[in-house]
């Protein structure tokens, strides 16, 4: 018994050893006899306990229930053998409203905060929300918008959290300035970039508002601009941005040091694999002996020189570009060194932010794939095609370790932006006088990549609906294919006195060369009805088809002629033309494309040619070929020259059916398929407005009959107009423009009457002959033009002055005397473009 009490002593004396040691080494909890919990109301006590039993020592126990989000403030101390738990309860939010906002969505706004309700309130968090609500309001250009917040006390510890928002005015970019700038002007620098000055357009317009990502970009943009230009050595020495209240806006300065413009030296080579010689790199190559220093065409020869070693099975050569400047001689030396890179396989592509696009999409860009060996130049390049296709607000290509040393993740970031479109277009033109469109297009159809686009126009001369659609990778290969559904009708009766309805479809597939040139090849199929307008408004067949109370009959019935005509008949070629025929063509473009910029070109060539054969059955039976180019070159800063040449020519390759079977002799070429030109070739002529007319009427000028043959030329200068803002859009020019038409080839003669004769020069019937004025005469005219490249739409005023043409002929008619004919129709003011609202 004496042992055994012994024992229990020990026992007791041990334990209350272990617990005081507990209680001043670690504040343990684990032998507490009583756990008391004050201060709650929603959480239950045994929750409370629970985090206090199952903790090491007190203070993991106030860590872990902070942690919990369930309470704000707990403190924990030890009374004796008890363990008193103090908690204040967090406070939970019932729900967050944002007020006082117009200019952004209430529910954008509100997704972008943290604070979120049924989670505990934080008043750090609801802080750091003001100031993100504040910064999203600057990049708007709202600098000077104020966010306060408050909260609304609910019942059982829920709060509301209010945002309220006072907007402020504007607050964009008010001047952007540049500082050590003397190659390039501070207007031609401010061009350049997508931030602009805030002006009496900024009512129109977001890009005055200052976002310092865009500045960045904008800053990026220069430095691109200078290296393109051989500024070898520019810097870009520092970014001001300050807001002065008195202009209420930002002023951003920018200074740089250009450095001197360098011309390329030399080019050489440096290969340290046998198996890439030198002479298969020289014609990759994109920079020449003495031309002016380009960095992209650099990066486009690194590029070239990349895909030429792995086309020869050399996947890991690296191609790195040496540049020695020459100061004295204002000369760089250009040297590209190839050589083995390290051995390193693409392990996994990782696609990530795409929540529209399709993964086949964006990875169809890239000329390597998974497995293949990994070559930043390739990378490089797919990051730029990437960012080119417009689907993308930005997209970012990254690396990162694989599973082994030889293997590497590749991991592209995109973020999806809206890439339809809904537009209603409005506007005049001298040619179709007023005209509405309305059309819904999509770039990135079903995140496919495919274009769809349906319009549908209306005019006072001119109707129509067009669908089309474009796959830009056909089969999974390189090239588009699409397909094209139209109908149009327009009315050429202020011109040749005719109407007309075009119905067909074509498909397409583009196929690229290069990057600077490409081939498409074109199967068209349409139907051309042609109908001339025989009403006492419109009598311009009353000749062959007398209205009745209003044409003059002779005695047996027939028109008097040639008092029917005088009203305005239409030519007998076009009568024979009358009716429905079917035109099966087959044709291609090739073209190839330099220019520098498609919207604001200032330098680069364009040209295409367009060789057309019909005859794969139809009506029609030609072959046609037509060609344009342009050339642009920045005369001087800001002055753009013009120079366009075009031409064309069609001949008949067999006999072409006549729509209505009447007789005819002399030609095979239909009426329709001529050309007819006027201001498209030289401005200062109306539509239809030269070429080859019919004179055996006074009614001439209203009757074209079109030429096979066209040949023209354009010289132009474009430059701004001083004291009007950029983003007005507006340019001027002036130019001077020469060309003809000529070479009539359709029918001559035609069995109007239906009797088995043809009959020419009768003063009592209609002349069954086609007297066709047709000389090769050079128009020519000078003019200016006004150039506005709105945000509503493109619009181009043009005045010319004829300074030749063809002045027509001298013919007499029966009651009518001595009147000229044949001779050019000008037109001195022409107005085209539209408006989107």
């Amino acid at each position: 018994m004496m042992l055994m009490k012994t024992v229990r002593r020990f026992k007791s004396a041990s334990l209350a050893a272990a617990v005081l040691a507990m209680a001043v080494l670690g504040g343990g909890v684990a032998f507490a006899q009583e756990i008391v919990v004050q201060g709650n109301g929603r959480v239950d006590a045994e929750t409370v306990r629970s985090y206090v039993t199952g903790s090491g020592s007190l203070e993991e126990a106030r860590r872990n229930m902070i942690q919990s989000g369930m309470f704000s403030d707990v403190r924990l101390s030890r009374q004796g053998n008890r363990i008193v738990v103090n908690v204040r309860e967090a406070v939970t939010v019932n729900r967050v409203v944002v007020e006082g906002n117009r200019k952004l969505n209430k529910d954008a706004l509100e997704g972008d905060l943290q604070t979120k309700a049924r989670r505990p309130f934080n008043q750090a968090t609801v802080d750091a929300d003001v100031a993100r609500l504040k910064e999203i309001y600057a990049r708007i250009g709202r600098a000077a918008a104020k966010v306060s917040a408050r909260t609304v006390d609910l019942p059982n510890g829920r709060v509301d959290v209010v945002f309220t928002v006072d907007e402020g005015g504007k607050t964009g970019v008010a001047e952007i300035n540049f500082v050590g700038n003397e190659a390039f002007s501070s207007r031609r620098l401010r061009e350049l970039m997508n931030t602009t000055e805030m002006n009496f357009l900024s009512f129109l317009k977001t890009n005055d508002v200052y976002d310092p990502e865009k500045i960045a970009q904008d800053a990026e943009i220069i430095r691109r601009h200078y290296l393109k230009n051989g500024y070898a050595d520019f810097q870009l020495v520092s970014t001001d941005v300050r807001y002065d209240e008195a202009k209420e806006g930002y002023v951003i300065t920018f200074t740089v040091s250009e450095g001197q413009q360098y011309r390329v030296g030399s080019v050489g080579f440096d290969s340290r694999v046998e198996q890439v010689s030198p002479d298969i790199l020289k014609d990759e190559i994109e920079t020449q002996v003495g031309e002016v220093y380009n960095a992209e065409d650099v990066e486009k020869t690194l590029s070239n020189m990349t895909n030429a070693a792995v086309r020869r099975g050399q996947p890991f050569v690296i191609v790195r570009p040496t540049g020695a400047r020459n100061p004295a001689t204002h000369t760089v030396d250009i040297g590209f060194v190839v050589e083995e890179g390290p051995r390193v396989y693409i392990e996994r592509i990782n696609v990530r932010g795409n929540t529209r696009t399709r993964d086949y999409v964006v990875r169809r860009e890239l000329d390597i794939g998974e497995g293949d060996p990994f070559n930043k130049v390739l990378m490089d390049r797919a990051e730029r095609r990437l960012n080119g296709l417009g689907y993308f607000k930005k997209v970012r290509i990254t690396t990162e370790p694989g599973s082994s040393a030889d293997r590497v993740v590749v991991n592209i970031d995109v973020e999806d932006q809206p890439t339809g479109a809904f537009s209603i277009s409005g506007g005049y033109s001298t040619s179709d006088g007023a005209i509405g469109e309305v059309a819904v297009s999509e770039s990135n159809f079903l995140g496919r990549g495919q274009f769809v686009r349906l319009a549908g126009q209306i005019g006072q001369r001119s109707n129509g609906v067009d669908f089309s659609f474009t796959e830009p990778y056909f089969l999974g290969y390189r090239f588009a294919a699409g397909f094209d559904l139209f109908s149009k009708y327009s009315d050429q009766t202020q011109y040749s006195r005719y109407e007309n309805r075009t119905t067909g479809g074509q498909i397409r597939i583009g196929l690229p060369l290069t990057e600077e040139s490409g081939v498409t090849l074109r199967y068209s199929l349409y139907e051309q009805s042609l109908k001339i307008p025989n009403t006492t408004r419109r009598p311009f067949n009353d000749c062959s088809v007398p209205i009745p109370g209003y044409t003059t009959l002779n005695p047996n019935g027939t028109a008097a002629y040639p008092a029917c005509a005088y009203d305005g008949e239409a030519s007998i070629a076009v009568k024979e033309s009358q009716g429905s025929t079917l035109t099966s063509l087959a044709g291609l473009t090739l073209a190839y494309n330099t220019v520098n910029d498609l919207r604001n070109p200032r330098n680069g060539l364009y040209a295409e040619a367009k060789p057309e054969f019909a005859g794969l059955g139809g009506d029609s039976n030609f072959f046609r070929i037509s060609g344009e180019a342009r050339y642009y070159h920045e005369i001087y800063e800001d002055i753009v020259g013009l120079v366009k040449i075009q031409g064309g020519h069609i001949e008949a390759t067999g006999r072409n059916r006549s729509s209505n079977g009447l007789l005819t002799f002399g030609g095979d070429l239909r009426l329709v398929d001529h050309f007819f030109l006027g201001p498209t070739l030289v401005r200062g002529f109306a539509p239809s407005g030269i070429g080859p007319r019919d004179i055996s009427t006074p009614d001439s000028a209203q009757n074209a009959l079109g030429g096979t043959t066209y040949i023209g030329g354009t010289l132009e200068a474009q430059f701004p107009i001083p004291l009007i803002p950029r983003d007005l859009g507006l340019k001027g020019a002036v130019f001077a423009d020469a060309g003809t038409l000529f070479g009539y080839r359709g029918p001559r003669g035609f069995d109007v009457t239906r009797d088995g004769l043809i009959t020419c020069g009768v003063a009592t019937i209609q002349p069954e002959c086609v007297d066709v004025r047709d000389r090769m005469v050079i128009r020519s005219s000078v003019g200016a033009s006004i150039l506005w490249n709105s945000p509503l739409g493109p619009i181009r005023f043009d005045y010319a002055y004829a300074l030749s043409k063809d002045e027509g002929v001298i013919r007499t008619y029966p009651g009518v005397g001595p009147v000229r004919v044949g001779q050019d129709q000008t037109q001195a003011f022409r107005f085209s473009g539209g408006t989107r609202f």
